[in-house]
């Protein structure tokens, strides 16, 4: 925390000052120290976005380590510190999760501390955001997500179900922009839904240690459990499982589960697992009103081969992400990325990630005598 700051100026713009003799700048300069919180979902992507644009505007980052994976992102910071990174530039914490709390507050709270940056659920995520509050420290959230894939009665099926076979089984849904509700034109539905169903049932699952799959474990027993309560529920109130189903055990099969209804749970919560509702709708505008009704407003996707009706399509769903005929999950580091409503706000990477972790600075120079009225 000593080292507050590696560097004194990122960027300088001129601007035009109306003061005779004055010349005026806008800078970008390092906020100071920045604390990361990552999760374990993608531990070495999300741990390294959590420090690298930070240390890149010249901040210096406490990493607190998830509670899950505390050994691999300590791994990082250990690389960074051997790959000779001044002492206290990068720092690591780590906690048992019953103080979890009591650590992060802490953490804000040092008068050192200049920024927070938090990826995880939209549950702690409130209570980081209400925490940066209470100390006046700017935050940025990127939390939960119920990503909705939309399926036009214009699509190309084949794409659309490539698509959708990979932004929902990656890393077994694990992925903050995991695709989690298939709305499908009901013109297209039956064709769409055979040839999804058949690439779902194809993904091999098992031990990644024993040899290659698609789908691995989900990270606990709880999930397993919770997600299959989602199932129960939702077939209890007339949705038809196509695939998969319930687990025993944290190896969870591809599933898909037809005729949702917002009646069920699994309309509106994150299964953050291999399992994934499909919507029917009638028309494109059934398909953006279904893709609104929900809390989350991470990543979104539209299939269409009408391009400019998909773009109009794209604009009116409330996301901070949309991809035209491409998947929900697609994450590139010059790229803005943030959400909105209970997603988070504030965005990592490019331009708008180098805003997020610095501060704007008004400076003047006076190079001729000033008139002052008295």
């Amino acid at each position: 925390l000593e080292a507050a700051s590696l560097t004194t100026q990122i960027s300088g713009q001129v601007i035009p000052s109306n003061v005779p003799g004055s010349l005026a700048m806008a800078v970008r300069q390092p906020a100071g120290v920045v604390v990361g919180i990552a999760p374990w979902n993608a531990p070495i992507i999300l741990a390294v976005r959590a420090i690298a644009t930070p240390l890149a505007c010249g901040n210096t980052v406490v990493l607190k380590g998830s509670e899950l994976c505390p050994a691999t992102h300590g791994l990082i910071i250990e690389a960074l510190q051997e790959g000779g990174l001044p002492p206290g530039v990068v720092n690591f914490v780590t906690n048992a999760p019953a103080d979890a709390g009591a650590v992060v507050e802490a953490m804000i709270a040092h008068p050192a501390v200049r920024r927070v940056n938090f990826t995880g659920s939209t549950r702690v995520g409130r209570i980081i955001g209400q925490t940066a509050a209470k100390y006046l420290k700017p935050a940025i959230l990127e939390l939960g997500g119920k990503a909705p894939f939309l399926v036009l009665d214009d699509a190309d099926v084949d794409a659309a179900v490539a698509g959708a076979t990979f932004g929902a089984f990656a890393n077994s849904g694990q992925i903050c922009m995991s695709t989690e509700r298939i709305i499908v034109d009901e013109k297209v539905a039956e064709e769409f839904i055979a040839k999804l169903v058949a690439r779902a049932t194809s993904l091999p699952l098992g031990d990644p240690r024993q040899g290659p799959v698609v789908l691995g474990s989900v990270v606990d027993q709880t999930t397993v459990e919770r997600v299959n309560a989602l199932i129960d529920d939702a077939l209890a109130k007339g949705a038809k499982l196509l695939c998969g189903g319930k687990a025993d055990n944290t190896l969870m099969p591809a599933t898909l589960l037809d005729h949702v209804t917002s009646a069920m749970d699994i309309f509106y919560e994150e299964t953050f697992a291999p399992v994934k509702a499909i919507v029917r709708v009638k028309n494109v505008e059934e398909a953006i009103a279904i893709a609104n009704d929900n809390e989350f407003g991470l990543s979104a996707a539209v299939y269409g081969r009408d391009t400019a009706r998909a773009w109009q399509v794209a604009a009116r769903i409330e996301s901070g992400i949309c991809h035209i005929n491409g998947p929900t999950v697609h994450d590139e580091a010059q790229m803005p990325f943030g959400g909105v409503k209970s997603s988070g706000y504030g965005h990592f990477g490019g331009q708008a990630g180098i805003d997020a972790f610095t501060d704007t600075r008004w400076i003047t120079m006076q190079t001729t005598p000033r008139h002052y009225p008295f």
